[in-house]
């Protein structure tokens, strides 16, 4: 007998699955901050590419610690990223709106004024990435996003964005080596694709595929009502949309790239000439990709650790 039960075929959870508006991710939320003191909560890079080290498993419980494990890595380029301007938030009726901005000196006493009503609700620092000394990303002009400033009260975030304004921020002040983070970015691009393919329904048999239109849906839905519904399969947009990989490790913080660039460089990319960070597994999008990092706004049980790396890859990438 044939099984009854027969989940449907690919996620809706991110529907509609269409392209995203630009390339820069974008974070609604942000992880609580217990500190005393202000903290930027995020930084960006561009992704370089994969690689592996070997690292002493120091997680509990494991079957492998104490031991020397092989671990694949991300490795993302991090310029210092520039703070150009402070952008204001209050929170009416409609949820959270932006307020007031500003991006020189003498905007700052409109703003004081601003904070000063008791309005403001939130903080950001308008930052942007710094593009001039990276051969591997083809930009002459960096990306744009805001960082959420927490920590303290709102007159202490704002005089905290201000000392920010018109300086250099490196990842030092905001993630350190071994921490556990959330890294978001656009995924691969990949055009028009049909419904096996985009949501993994399967193919027709030869017996019920008259005219050879094996990968086509077997119908559009019921009768009633008399629409087509969204969660139908169908063919569509696949790739490039937002997506946020929670609590990756943060595994090592490079000076330079001298340490882990392979033979004849990275593939699609080159070599990286100036920092680096390289994160536990994979992450989303392709080589040069913008890539979004904030503190893990999910952790749980997790222990911070300074990893112990004994050897990193820098065998050639370029196969053959």
């Amino acid at each position: 007998m044939s099984e009854i039960h027969r989940p449907r075929r690919g996620s809706l959870a991110y529907s509609p699955r269409k392209r995203a508006k630009s390339q820069v991710p974008k974070y609604h939320s942000w992880p609580q901050h217990d500190g005393g003191e202000p903290v930027l909560q995020g930084f960006a890079g561009y992704k370089v590419g994969m690689t592996h080290i070997v690292m002493v498993d120091d997680h509990s419980k494991s079957p492998s610690e104490g031991k020397d494990i092989m671990v694949p890595v991300t490795i993302v380029e991090i310029p210092a990223m520039v703070v150009t301007g402070i952008r204001l938030y209050r929170t009416d009726t409609y949820g959270k709106r932006a307020y007031a901005e500003a991006s020189s000196e003498e905007g700052l006493a409109t703003l004081r004024e601003v904070v000063a009503s008791g309005k403001v609700t939130d903080v950001f620092a308008i930052t942007k990435t710094q593009v001039t000394g990276l051969t591997g990303v083809p930009k002459k002009t960096g990306d744009t996003m805001e960082m959420r400033v927490a920590g303290g009260s709102i007159d202490e975030r704002f005089e905290y964005a201000v000392s920010l304004l018109g300086t250099e921020v490196e990842l030092d002040s905001v993630l350190k080596t071994g921490q556990y983070i959330d890294v978001t970015a656009v995924t691969t691009g990949k055009g028009t694709n049909g419904p096996v393919k985009r949501w993994g329904i399967q193919t027709r048999k030869g017996k019920h595929s008259r005219g050879g239109k094996k990968r086509h849906i077997g119908n559009l839905g019921p009768w009633h009502p008399h629409h087509v519904r969204w969660q139908v399969p169908q063919t569509g947009q696949l790739g490039y949309q937002q997506r946020t990989e929670f609590n990756k490790r943060l595994l090592k913080v490079g000076e330079s790239g001298e340490e882990i660039n392979p033979a004849g460089g990275f593939t699609n990319y080159g070599l990286v000439r100036g920092r680096y960070v390289a994160i536990k597994g994979s992450v989303p999008g392709p080589c040069k990709r913008l890539i979004r990092m904030r503190a893990a706004i999910r952790q749980s049980e997790h222990v911070e650790r300074i990893p112990a790396i004994q050897y990193v890859s820098v065998a050639s990438k370029q196969g053959g």
